[in-house]
């Protein structure tokens, strides 16, 4: 991948806040040397909105109109990007995907505007297996949605997951680019 001055500056602000060493168990259950604590970056204000930048740039090839995922991971990176899109003159919604179906008021799973028949990309903050980002795909292929593709800002091995299920999968950095692995 081409890196800009904001990759690289995200780079930075990734290894400065969000690497935190020490032996972890990770939502797969794996167990690692190092945790990527995205949100460290995703929810600070001078890294968010190189996020959104650097998203979309990743994304560019993409058709999307909407982005989003499974709560929580997902829902800072999608009002980053859709922020970003906004600032430049650019209509992107974003949408939160539940966990669980909500027992109450419309009883929705996806919240925010409608998805149904519209071009959406998937999105995570960092992803070892794919399994979160994939349960917001299922989730969003119930309500009608298109999914354009999927990505996350740091992948941890969940490319071969999502590739699998068939769906065209980016990644602003690799372990590699974090000179993690």
């Amino acid at each position: 991948m081409s890196t800009s001055a904001e990759w690289n500056a995200l780079r930075q602000q990734i290894l400065d806040k969000a690497v935190v060493r020490g032996k972890v168990i990770l939502s797969s259950g794996r167990e690692a040397d190092y945790y990527i604590d995205l949100r460290r970056v995703t929810l600070d204000a001078q890294a968010a909105p190189l996020v959104g930048v650097v998203m979309r740039q990743v994304n560019s090839g993409f058709d999307y109109r909407a982005v989003g995922g499974l709560t929580l991971g997902a829902d800072p990176v999608a009002a980053a990007m859709m922020h970003n899109a906004a600032g430049d003159g650019e209509l992107l919604n974003s949408f939160v995907v539940r966990k669980s179906e909500k027992q109450h008021g419309l009883q929705r799973r996806i919240e925010g505007p409608d998805v149904n028949g519209i071009r959406v990309l998937a999105v995570e903050d960092t992803s070892t297996t794919g399994s979160s980002v994939l349960t917001a795909v299922d989730a969003l292929l119930i309500d009608g949605a298109v999914i354009a593709g999927v990505s996350v800002i740091v992948d941890r091995g969940a490319r071969a997951a999502v590739e699998e299920r068939g769906y065209e999968y980016t990644a602003a950095y690799s372990l590699v680019d974090l000179g993690l692995e």
